[in-house]
C-alpha cells in the first residue's frame, strides 16, 4: 500500500498549552520536558559542569566554603567557625582537608563526632553549639575548608580596570565569597563590630548588586543590599564597608538600606528605601514607592545625599502607593516594575529635579525581583498575570503559547520571591528558576525556559536559587573535563571553553555552584549526602538537607564511601520514592554493607517526557489517520564499542484519539508484538559511521482519530548508567501516513 510523506522541518515552535493539542502546529509540543528546541531541532537540555573545573578535587572547590586553617605537621587543627555563636552548626555541613570530607551528621546540641573518609583521623569532632571543631592525624600541612552548606542567594561581577576579567562573587545567608581557579573561598573577615563581612537574612533575602565608583573616579565599588537591616554596603577588592548615608539636616536621619541599587544618569540610586527618621534608632520607615539618588559624582563622599543642601541628592516618590519590586534599564531609560503597574523614571536634565515618574502600564506589572531580565529593546519580568516585556513604550505578554503557566508557581515560602531568571547569551535561552506549585518544594525545582530566537518554551528539572554570570579563567582541555570524551558534546575548538568565556552560573540551596554549559551532556553534582541507612523495612534511606527533590525524580549517586569499602551505590540510577523533610527513599535499592562513611554526592537526572501534537494529515478531508512508519533524523551518538549500552537513544510510544492510553503498552500486554519501540542515535552500519547524522525508523502501526508521538526515556533506560547521561537532537520527523475510515 502506498503511504503519503510528511515532512516536520526545520522544528521551532516548541510548548504549547494555548490551545488542544490537535490545533497546535505540527512543528508544536504538548509536553516538552527536559529537552528544548535549538536552531531548528528538538535537542536533550543544556547541561552543567563545576563551576571551578581547574581545582585539585572541582566537586568540592564548587561549593560555597571557606578557609578556617591549616593542618600542623602531624595533620592536626583545632578551632572556632566564623559566627560560632548558637545556631550555626547543622548538619549537611562539611569539612574537606585535601580529598578527605568530614560530614556533620548530627545537629544534637554539643561535641558531635563527624563522618569521615579519613583512614587515619583519630578525632574527628564538631560542636554544633558553639562551632568548635577538633580534627587531628589527618593530612599534614594542608588547607581545612568548611563547607556551610547555606543557599546561594546571589552572584555578581565585580568591574575593575581590566578589560573583559571581571571577578565573580557569591553570597550565601551570611557570608559572601569569590570564585578563584582553586575554588571559592571568603572574602573579608573582619572581627570588627558591628561587621559588615557577616549577613543576616533568611533564605528567601536575595542579593542585588550595582558596580559604580567611589570617591574617586578611577575607584571601584561593588554595591550591595539583600532588603534587611543589614543595609546597604560596598566592596572595594578587599574589605566591606556598611554604608549608611545622611539624607537630612539631622545626623539621625540615614537610609537604613534599599531593595535596589542602580546607576543612572551619573548619580547612584536607592529604589523602595528602608529610611531611620530624625528620631533615630530604633524607629525606621519602609517607603516602597520612594526613589533616592545621590549627587553627581563620587555617592559615598560627605553630604551626597543629603535633600536639604543644594546640588546633592534628594528623593522622588511614584505617584502610587503599590512597592517598587524590580528595575533594568533600556538604553538611557530606566524602567521601574511595581506590583501591578510599569513606570519609567525619566531624566530630565534639570539638576534641582534631575527625575520625573512616567507610568506607562497601569495593569500590568512584575511580582518577582530577580526574575527581570534585560535586553537591548525590552526588559522581561515575571508578574502575577503573566510574564511581561516592557519596551518603554508599552508592556504586554509574551507568554501567549503557556498562558496558564505563570500561574503555577506557588506562593507559599516566599515562592514569588524565590523566582530568579537569567539571559544565556551563548545558548540565546533565558532561564527562570520557578517553584512548581502542586508540590512541597520550598525552593525553585524546574527551570521555564524561554528560546527568545524563535519564541519557544520549554520546562526542565532543576533546583536553582540564584543565577549570575562567570568569565571562566584558563582554557579547558580535554583531559581537565570531568566526563569522558564521548558524553561532551562540544568540538575542539568551541568558543565556551576557552579563557574569558562568559558563562552564566547557578547555585543551589545546598551551597553548590554549577556552569550552565552546552557542551555538557549531564548535570553538575548538586547535593550532599549526610547520611545513608536501611529503614527496618530494608529500603534505603538517603539524608541530604534540603534536596528539593519530589517523588518521581531521578538522581544519580557517586563518591558514597562505606567502612566495609561497599560501593554498591555509586555511578547508579534511582528514582525517588518517598519523601520526608530531608530523607527520601530509593526505589529498588541495593542491600547496604557496613556503615557509611561519607563523601557520597547526588546528581539530578532530567527525565525527557515530550508529548507531540496529536496528528491527523486527513481531518480536513473528514478522515482518520493511519501512521504505519516514522523516521527521525537524527544527530549520531556513539559510544566505545566496548560499552553497547552507551549511546543516545529513546523510547517512542504513540497514543491515538484523545485517549492518554499507551498502545504500546496496551499492546505488549496482550502478547502483541510491537517492536522495540526504541529510536537508536548510534550507527547501524559502516556507511552511517562516517555521517554526522541519518534517518531512523521507528514503526508504529497507529490508526485513529488522531495520533500522538511520546518520546521518553522509560524506567529502564533512567536506570541504565549510560543513556540519561547522552546526548540526543532530532532536525526532523518524516510521518509515513494514509487515510482510513471516516471520523
Amino acid at each position: 500500500m502506498a503511504f503519503d510523506k510528511f515532512l516536520i522541518a526545520p522544528i521551532e515552535d516548541g510548548l504549547r498549552r494555548d490551545v488542544k493539542p490537535w490545533l497546535i502546529p505540527d512543528d508544536a509540543f504538548e509536553e516538552l520536558n527536559n529537552a528544548y528546541i535549538f536552531r531548528g531541532r528538538l535537542e536533550k537540555r543544556i547541561g552543567a559542569r563545576e563551576a571551578a573545573p581547574f581545582a585539585t578535587e572541582p566537586e568540592l572547590a564548587t561549593r560555597l566554603r571557606m578557609i578556617v586553617g591549616t593542618t600542623d605537621g602531624a595533620g592536626t587543627l583545632a578551632g572556632v567557625v566564623p559566627m560560632g555563636a548558637a545556631g550555626i552548626g547543622a548538619k549537611g555541613q562539611m569539612f574537606s582537608i585535601g580529598a578527605e570530607t568530614f560530614t556533620v551528621n548530627d545537629d544534637t546540641p554539643g561535641v558531635q563526632n563527624m563522618l569521615t573518609t579519613s583512614a587515619t583521623a583519630t578525632v574527628h569532632t564538631f560542636n554544633v553549639t558553639t562551632g568548635a571543631y577538633d580534627i587531628q592525624t589527618s593530612l599534614a600541612a594542608t588547607d581545612v575548608y568548611w563547607y556551610p552548606a547555606l543557599p546561594v542567594m546571589g552572584f555578581a561581577q565585580y568591574e575593575r580596570s581590566e578589560i573583559n576579567d571581571e571577578h565573580t562573587y557569591a553570597w550565601d545567608t551570611t557570608f559572601s565569597y569569590r570564585l578563584l581557579v582553586t575554588g571559592w573561598t571568603r572574602i573579608g573577615a573582619s572581627a570588627a563590630a558591628p561587621n559588615p563581612d557577616i549577613w543576616t537574612g533568611d533564605d528567601a533575602d536575595f542579593f542585588w548588586s550595582e558596580n559604580y565608583r567611589g570617591l574617586n573616579d578611577y575607584s571601584y565599588l561593588l554595591f550591595t543590599t539583600n532588603y534587611t537591616n543589614d543595609g546597604v554596603r560596598y566592596y572595594d577588592g578587599a574589605n566591606w564597608t556598611l554604608f549608611q548615608p545622611q539624607y537630612a539636616a539631622n545626623a539621625n536621619e540615614i537610609i537604613l538600606g534599599c531593595r535596589l541599587i542602580v546607576s543612572f544618569q551619573n548619580r547612584l540610586l536607592f529604589l523602595n528605601t528602608i529610611e531611620q527618621p530624625a528620631g533615630g534608632a530604633p524607629a525606621a520607615n519602609t517607603i516602597t514607592n520612594r526613589c533616592r539618588y545621590s549627587r553627581i559624582g563620587s555617592p559615598i563622599a560627605a553630604n551626597s545625599w543629603r535633600e536639604d543642601l543644594d546640588g546633592e541628592g534628594s528623593f522622588i516618590d511614584a505617584p502610587t502607593r503599590e512597592a517598587i519590586v524590580s528595575c533594568a534599564k533600556i538604553k538611557n531609560r530606566l524602567i521601574v516594575f511595581f506590583e501591578r503597574s510599569t513606570y519609567e523614571l525619566v531624566y530630565t536634565g534639570n539638576q534641582v529635579y534631575p527625575f520625573r515618574w512616567q507610568e506607562i502600564n497601569s495593569t500590568l506589572g512584575c511580582e518577582s525581583t530577580f526574575s527581570v531580565v534585560p535586553f537591548d529593546k525590552i526588559v522581561l519580568g515575571v508578574g502575577q498575570t503573566g510574564i511581561h516585556a516592557c519596551t518603554g513604550a508599552h508592556v504586554e505578554r509574551i507568554d501567549s503559547k503557556i498562558p496558564d503557566e505563570v500561574f503555577e508557581i506557588h506562593n507559599h515560602d516566599d515562592g514569588p520571591q524565590r523566582v530568579a531568571g537569567v539571559r544565556d547569551f551563548y545558548n540565546e535561552m533565558v532561564y527562570w528558576a520557578v517553584p512548581r506549585s502542586g508540590t512541597l518544594n520550598k525552593y525553585p525545582n524546574r527551570l521555564l525556559v524561554y528560546n527568545y530566537k524563535n519564541d519557544s518554551w520549554a520546562f526542565w528539572d532543576d533546583s536553582i536559587t540564584a543565577f549570575g554570570y562567570h568569565q571562566l579563567e584558563g582554557n579547558m582541555a580535554w583531559q581537565e573535563m570531568d566526563e569522558a570524551w564521548e558524553n561532551v558534546n562540544a568540538q575542539w575548538d568551541d568558543a565556551n571553553l576557552f579563557d574569558k568565556f562568559n558563562y552564566v552560573i547557578a547555585g543551589n540551596q545546598e551551597g553548590y555552584t554549577f556552569l550552565m554549559d552546552r557542551g555538557s551532556t549531564t548535570n553538575s553534582v548538586s547535593l550532599q549526602i549526610t547520611d545513608i541507612y536501611a529503614n527496618l523495612a530494608g529500603d534505603v534511606v538517603i539524608e541530604s538537607i534540603n534536596h528539593n527533590l519530589s517523588p518521581g525524580d531521578w538522581v544519580r549517586i557517586e563518591g558514597t564511601q562505606f567502612s566495609t569499602g561497599f560501593v554498591g551505590l555509586n555511578d547508579n540510577h534511582y528514582q525517588v520514592m518517598a519523601v520526608q523533610d530531608d530523607l527520601f527513599l530509593l526505589a529498588q535499592g541495593p542491600a547496604l554493607v557496613g556503615v557509611y562513611e561519607g563523601a557520597g554526592t547526588l546528581t539530578i537526572l532530567g527525565k525527557v517526557d515530550i508529548y507531540s501534537k496529536r496528528f491527523n494529515f486527513y481531518s480536513e478531508r473528514g478522515l482518520n489517520t493511519n501512521i504505519e512508519k516514522t523516521d527521525f533524523y537524527v544527530d549520531k551518538q556513539q559510544g566505545p564499542a566496548a560499552v553497547p549500552d552507551d549511546h543516545g537513544e529513546l523510547t517512542v510510544d504513540y497514543l491515538t484519539g484523545a485517549s492518554w492510553l499507551s498502545l504500546r503498552n496496551e499492546g505488549l500486554a496482550t502478547g502483541a508484538i510491537v517492536g522495540t519501540s526504541v529510536l537508536e542515535m548510534n550507527s547501524y552500519t559502516p556507511m552511517e559511521n562516517t555521517q554526522q547524522r541519518f534517518w531512523h525508523a521507528v514503526y508504529l502501526q497507529a490508526q485513529g482519530e488522531s495520533v500522538q508521538l511520546r518520546l521518553y526515556w522509560n524506567d529502564a533506560q533512567m536506570t541504565n548508567s549510560y543513556i540519561p547521561r547522552r546526548h540526543f537532537a532530532i532536525s526532523g520527523v518524516l510521518f509515513h501516513a494514509s487515510p482510513t475510515q471516516d471520523l
